[in-house]
């Protein structure tokens, strides 16, 4: 496990929610947080049909064009029953000419479990891989999973995504009713980034 020794590290993203939460997460450290956007990067077009494999396509794309140490992240949710989808295509599914309809989406996944019968529980898992590349081509990857189930009708406001109809193991409530300081300490993301934290900045 390589230990983060600069000052500087690009989140390769451009959504300013995740920035604050790296930057928050990585402030203890001495760590300046820049993001794609600070350097007018374009966002690379994710080709791969794994989580690790396009988030190594952000990092790898953000250290090329800045030749700085970059973290990118992929995630998605996995519903057991559809073979894994959406997975990597989390966001795809809720595409639209006017922007990304994320209602749309859910009722698409739960459209589909119908049409086959899916027994319940319906088992599906939030999954978040991380990637650390360095210029010189040195990568650490750190993976996240919160496994639960597919409910339905929505609920909750709270959250994004497809956070009404997933209902984490241990919980009666979904990631959409849940206190975001809550989801935020059990995610699948929050796991990946405590690893991320052990493994290469603290201590």
């Amino acid at each position: 496990m390589r230990r983060f020794e600069g000052r500087e590290l690009l989140i390769a993203t451009h959504n300013a929610g995740k920035l604050a939460e790296m930057r928050a997460l990585l402030a203890p450290y001495g760590v300046e947080v820049t993001s794609n956007a600070d350097h007018a990067l374009p966002e690379p077009e994710e080709t791969e049909e794994s989580f690790v494999g396009n988030a190594r396509i952000k990092a790898r794309a953000a250290v090329a064009a800045t030749g700085l140490p970059a973290l990118a992240d992929d995630s998605g949710i996995a519903v057991e029953a559809l073979g894994g989808a959406p997975g990597v295509h989390t966001a795809d599914w809720a595409e639209t000419p006017n922007g990304r309809d994320f209602p749309m989406a859910m009722r698409r996944t739960w459209a589909e479990l119908e049409e086959i019968g899916a027994p319940e529980p319906r088992r599906a898992a939030f999954c978040c891989t991380l990637v650390l590349a360095w210029p010189d081509g040195h990568e650490e990857i750190f993976e996240g999973r919160m496994p639960g189930q597919v409910v339905w009708p929505m609920r909750g406001v709270e959250g994004h995504g497809y956070d009404p109809i997933f209902q984490p193991d241990g919980y009666d409530v979904t990631f959409g009713e849940m206190d975001p300081a809550e989801k935020n300490r059990i995610s699948h993301r929050a796991k990946a980034f405590a690893a991320l934290v052990e493994g290469c900045f603290a201590g």
